[in-house]
């Protein structure tokens, strides 16, 4: 029969604990004089903090490498729906707004800027709302008979 496994009987693993490293307590121990940290130098000493990015005072990588290019914070991502897309998936006189693209599968996210591009044609009218529109875009939704609406 096993045995019931309780606090009193709980051990750890063959192997799974070792004694800790007793430094500088003689020649002997093999860990003595110098404490495994050798002779003089930065790292023998106490109150050593040398941070992670530290090169040794040599110029760090970081200076080393160009720099190039930048990084525009001011850019707008849009999510491009051209008007092929409107067309397999609404009927004439629909509303195209946010929500009627999320449901037809034409946008992930209702957060996210939709800008309308003029690829394809469309033959019939419909009211679409959405960021933004090229030129093109809107010439051919009214060309149809349809209106395009700009939300903020």
């Amino acid at each position: 029969m096993s045995k019931l496994i309780k606090l009193d009987n709980l051990k750890p693993d063959i192997g799974a604990k070792h004694r800790k490293k007793r430094v500088g307590r003689g020649q002997g121990s093999g860990h003595g004089k110098t404490s495994c940290k050798g002779h003089k130098g930065q790292k023998a000493r106490t109150g050593l903090d040398i941070r992670p990015v530290f090169e040794g005072g040599q110029t760090p990588i970081i200076r080393r490498v160009p720099k190039r290019g930048f990084k525009n914070i001011f850019k707008i991502a849009y999510t491009v729906i051209n008007i092929k897309d409107l067309v397999s998936k609404f009927k004439s006189g629909e509303v195209v707004d946010l929500e009627s693209l999320k449901e037809r599968g034409l946008l992930k996210e209702l957060k996210k800027t939709v800008k309308l591009l003029g690829e394809g044609e469309i033959d019939f009218p419909l009211i679409v709302k959405v960021h933004s529109a090229s030129k093109s875009a809107v010439e051919k939704i009214e060309k149809a008979g349809g209106k395009v609406e700009f939300v903020s």
